[in-house]
């Protein structure tokens, strides 16, 4: 039903050159208790890996962030070097099986993301699932696309901390962007 509003409000606007706000063309109800918040500030990094490159599934994975109403401030694909890698996983270098994450992250590009929104970082811990797919749900991203825990699809922060510590690793500054998005009116609340 918002959509239709949205679609019809926009489409008249356009063949009439109207200058009426949105909101006026809608039913009141549609809207209710709805204000924009513009401290909505909370950021996320989100990676797919090469295994999630390769099977083509980037466009599906932005697909969910953006159906979600998040917005998306960063956004790159690169060949990922190992000091990179050393630096994102330090917590990881002395596991056994940190060689072989590092020979499967450098395997092929990585694009990687940073999402804006309320309560983000949780939001996109429980859109992505648990680490190991086998005990991740249907409807996250792990437990859709990946295939063994080894090849997990995603990377997401899993705390604010870790959130902006992983978005200055990845993005120089000005590789962020800060815009105004439309719908964030409609889809915040205060």
């Amino acid at each position: 039903m918002l959509q239709r509003c949205l679609l019809r409000s926009l489409a008249s606007s356009w063949v009439r050159g109207a200058k009426k706000s949105l909101l006026v063309r809608c039913p009141p109800p549609v809207f209710a208790g709805l204000r924009h918040n513009s401290d909505i500030r909370e950021r996320t990094l989100v990676a797919v890996k090469p295994d999630g490159v390769q099977r083509r599934l980037v466009g599906q994975i932005i697909r969910r962030f953006e159906q979600r109403g998040f917005k998306l401030v960063g956004l790159k694909m690169l060949q990922v070097s190992e000091d990179l890698l050393s630096q994102h996983y330090c917590e990881l270098r002395k596991k056994p099986f940190y060689p072989n994450l590092l020979k499967y992250m450098t395997s092929g590009p990585v694009v990687v993301m940073v999402w804006e929104g309320l309560d983000v970082v949780q939001t996109t811990r429980t859109m992505v699932g648990p680490t190991n797919p086998a005990q991740a749900a249907a409807g996250t991203v792990r437990g859709d696309f990946s295939l063994h825990v080894s090849r997990n699809v995603v990377h997401a922060s899993d705390s604010l901390e870790g959130a902006k510590r992983e978005i200055q690793l990845w993005f120089q500054g000005q590789e962020l962007l800060n815009w105004d998005c439309w719908d964030q009116s409609f889809t915040s609340e205060s």
